[in-house]
């Protein structure tokens, strides 16, 4: 063998075109990544967020809630994106001013009175 020839097959080769198939197959793995992330990530965090501006949003005088710092209160009054919620002993209340976005979960004063009688009715029919 002779210099030219080791030369010849050292050479680079001409560079092919790709083909629209081998640039698909070179990016599917990232728009699968992507499509994923969105489904198990981005898509359920949107729909909590939905479903607590829902909530904020209709806020009512009268109903309990729990603060995103731990407080139990009775909404007393709503101004705008501020509240005032009653907390403490019926003798003795105390009035806190919050802001709206601080409620973390709320109950309405019927779903407080529906939900241990449906726990007494199981237990009812438990015992028969």
């Amino acid at each position: 063998m002779n210099f030219f020839e080791l030369t010849a097959y050292a050479a680079p080769q001409a560079a092919q075109p790709q083909t629209a198939g081998s640039m698909i197959s070179m990016f599917l793995p990232f728009i699968i990544i992507i499509g994923v992330m969105y489904f198990l990530m981005i898509r359920p965090q949107k729909k909590k967020e939905k479903l607590k501006q829902e909530m904020l949003s209709q806020l009512i005088v009268g109903d309990k809630i729990l603060t995103i710092g731990g407080i139990h209160g009775k909404i007393v009054s709503i101004k705008g994106d501020n509240l005032i919620i009653e907390t403490g002993k019926p003798s003795e209340p105390s009035t806190l001013k919050i802001a709206r976005w601080a409620i973390s979960e709320v109950t309405k004063p019927g779903d407080e009175n529906s939900a241990p009688a449906a726990a007494t009715e199981a237990d009812a029919d438990d015992e028969e």
